[in-house]
C-alpha cells in the first residue's frame, strides 16, 4: 500500500487561496462589466450579459467556495532523511520526490497576504526546477529551511 506524505499545510491556506480567488475574480468582474456595458451600448443580445454573469457566479463558487478546501485536503509534504516528498493536485494528484543530494538551495518567502497571516512559502531549488511548499507557519517554514540546508550540506559531503 502506498502511503501519502503526512504533513499538511496550515489551515490558513484555505483563507489565503479564497482571498486570492476573490482578487482574481474582481478582475474578471471588471472584464465582464465591460461586456455588459457594451451589450447595452451596442444593443447586443441579452444572452451576452447572462453568460457573463453566469461565468462570474460559477467562478466564485468554484475558485472561492470549493477549490481552496479541496486543494488543502490534497496538499501534503514530508521531509525525510534523504528526500523530500510533495503531493499536490485536485483532479490529477502529482507526487514529487526530491533527493536531498539534488537540492541546490532552499528559501523562504512571504508576500503581503502571507505576512498578514504569519505564513511563508518554502522554495526548494534543484538544477532543473523549483519546488514549493506554500502556506506554512513562519516557525515551521524556518525549521524546514534550516533542516533541509543542513541535510543538503551533509548529503553533498557524502558524495
Amino acid at each position: 500500500m502506498i502511503t501519502e506524505p503526512y504533513n499538511r499545510l496550515s489551515p490558513k491556506a484555505v483563507e489565503i487561496w479564497r482571498i486570492m480567488g476573490i482578487i482574481s475574480g474582481l478582475f474578471l468582474c471588471v472584464l465582464f462589466a465591460g461586456v455588459i456595458i457594451l451589450t447595452v451600448i451596442f444593443h447586443w443580445h441579452l444572452l451576452f450579459s447572462i453568460i457573463s454573469f453566469s461565468i462570474i457566479i460559477i467562478y466564485f463558487v468554484f475558485f472561492v467556495g470549493i477549490l481552496p478546501k479541496m486543494k488543502w485536503k490534497r496538499w501534503r509534504y514530508e521531509i525525510r532523511e534523504d528526500e523530500i516528498e510533495i503531493q499536490q493536485g485536485v483532479l490529477v494528484i502529482k507526487r514529487t520526490l526530491v533527493p536531498m543530494v539534488r537540492v541546490q538551495h532552499v528559501d523562504t518567502k512571504q508576500g503581503p497576504l502571507l505576512r498578514r497571516y504569519r505564513l511563508a512559502t518554502v522554495s526548494i531549488s534543484t538544477a532543473a526546477t523549483v519546488h514549493e511548499i506554500p502556506a506554512l507557519g513562519l516557525e515551521e517554514a524556518e525549521e524546514i529551511r534550516t533542516y533541509i540546508s543542513v541535510k543538503t550540506k551533509v548529503a553533498k559531503e557524502d558524495v
